[in-house]
């Protein structure tokens, strides 16, 4: 039964780091920036329609996504063959994170090779209204966010969501 109560508390909740489950399917902002890319050319995602995209936000430096990444290694080569696009856009915390050479070792010594973009301007953080490190969200076949996940763990159900995702016509 949907109460007040009820709706306001899920309301709060979509608030918080963590919340998983989008209260609906929006339009997903673009993923075109200024900054170079790695392992593609520049992407649209006008250009990726028909396909899952998970869309990672991410800096080298921050603990967190380290320990996120090797799932997002494995989503990208499990599913890769299957329609998942995993783009990943690098936002520096620091400085020093903005150096695109350190970028580039780091994905090649840790063996990244799914599309990177770098977002030294904050301008597809800003446009996306993100704000924690790491953060996921799963876009439909249609590039609509159906799923965001904020910080670690949740790795069960975010590839449950993306094999969801995949099975949709």
């Amino acid at each position: 039964m949907i109460t007040r109560r009820n709706l306001l508390l899920t309301s709060i909740t979509a608030l918080l780091p963590g919340f998983t489950k989008a209260a609906s399917c929006p339009p997903a902002p673009d993923i075109k920036g200024d900054g170079p890319w790695f392992n593609s050319s520049p992407l649209a995602l006008a250009q990726l329609k028909g396909k899952v995209v998970l869309v990672e936000f991410w800096t080298f430096g921050c603990y967190n996504c380290r320990n996120v990444m090797p799932y997002v290694n494995q989503w990208h080569e499990r599913y890769k063959k299957k329609g998942l696009v995993v783009v990943g856009v690098h936002t520096p915390e620091f400085a020093h994170e903005a150096d695109p050479r350190l970028v580039k070792n780091f994905l090649l010594e840790n063996k990244i090779d799914h599309p990177v973009v770098m977002d030294n301007e904050y301008d597809i953080w800003n446009r996306w209204g993100n704000r924690y490190w790491p953060a996921m969200y799963l876009l439909n076949k249609s590039g609509e966010i159906c799923y965001r996940h904020f910080g670690e763990g949740r790795y069960t159900e975010t590839e449950q969501q993306i094999r969801t995702l995949l099975a949709e016509a």
